[in-house]
């Protein structure tokens, strides 16, 4: 039987190595399942957020989510990862972000991201390169860790694997 000392080491082990991921999703897309549903499908924003965060459980990983129509209001939340602790009282250790609109016209949004200086992965649930010419920009695609565009709400999920792997070989 373990002593409580090696009981306490090994919950302080687990402790340390639980990632602390935020998701940020940009405007309209509080609308999903009912907003062009042939284009970004019809399941809520809301359920496909509860299966990543169960999802993310699963992987030691810790999410908190966002979604707002404002930009001044995401960039508050970026902020706040050097100005507060958005998760648990932890660290956040790396963004997901779905710009949406905002991908084609905040630099502010991308001054932020860089601020803080952490690892992000930009989704899209769309492949925007299908679709008109002045979605095919992004302010945050050349700063980000890697984009992923066109794979529905799959692409939150690959995201989300993708940033533990990038965190993991980190340290």
């Amino acid at each position: 039987m373990p002593k409580c000392s090696q009981l306490n080491d090994l919950f302080t082990e687990n402790i340390s190595t639980l990632m602390n991921i935020l998701v940020l999703n940009g405007p309209n897309l509080n609308l999903l399942g009912k907003r062009e549903p042939e284009i970004y499908g019809s399941r809520t924003l809301e359920a496909i957020v509860a299966d990543l965060i169960e999802y993310a459980g699963t992987q030691n990983t810790q999410l908190v989510h966002f979604q707002s129509n404002a930009e001044h209001e995401l960039i508050a939340q970026i902020q706040s990862v050097l100005l507060e602790s958005s998760v648990s009282n932890a660290p956040v250790d790396g963004i997901i972000i779905n710009p949406a609109a905002f991908t084609h016209t905040s630099v502010a949004l991308r001054d932020a991201l860089l601020a803080v200086n952490l690892p992000f992965i930009e989704v899209h649930l769309s492949n925007v390169h299908k679709r008109e010419n002045f979605r095919h920009h992004s302010y945050f695609s050349d700063i980000a860790q890697g984009v992923i565009v066109g794979l529905g709400e799959q692409g939150y999920r690959f995201a989300l694997d993708a940033l533990i792997t990038i965190l993991k070989n980190k340290n």
